[in-house]
């Protein structure tokens, strides 16, 4: 999965509409999370930068964006900077999500995170976290996702 996300990756991202092909494409393959409408802005082995513009569809009835999208937002980052970085015979899959909602989120908002990936015999839980910050550079929500990672039988 991690290589035939980077070549992807490295094939429509230099190009004019690119980015914004390849998020589309990341949201037809997880139907939910592309019904948030973010953008993938970076991506690398173990890296990812995630964004999403503030609209109607994703406020809550106090005007800031919903904690349901920011959870999902930093779930998006997380998981797409883990699976660039696992290797080829190891697969994962979330089996917790917490967020911390530090700030009302307004704006724009910029999911980072960066993963590394623990070597791999038997199922273990690994952690990947992102940070997502509004337009003035304040961390909003800080979103850690476990996963349980085992090898490929």
């Amino acid at each position: 999965m991690a290589e035939r996300l980077l070549t992807l990756w490295r094939r429509l991202s230099p190009r004019p509409g690119g980015r914004w092909l390849f998020s589309r494409l990341v949201g037809r393959m997880i139907p939910y999370t592309g019904s948030m409408g973010a953008s993938v802005t970076r991506l690398a082995r173990g890296s990812a930068t995630v964004m999403l513009r503030e609209r109607r569809a994703i406020r809550n009835h106090v005007g800031s964006i919903h904690a349901a999208a920011l959870t999902n937002l930093g779930e998006l980052a997380s998981g797409l900077a883990l699976m660039t970085a696992a290797p080829p015979d190891v697969r994962g899959i979330p089996i917790r999500l917490t967020t911390e909602f530090l700030k009302k989120a307004r704006g724009v908002l910029t999911a980072e995170s960066t993963a590394s990936f623990p070597r791999v015999t038997e199922p273990v839980e690994h952690e990947a976290v992102a940070e997502i910050r509004d337009e003035s550079g304040d961390v909003v929500a800080r979103v850690t996702a476990v996963w349980r990672v085992a090898p490929v039988e």
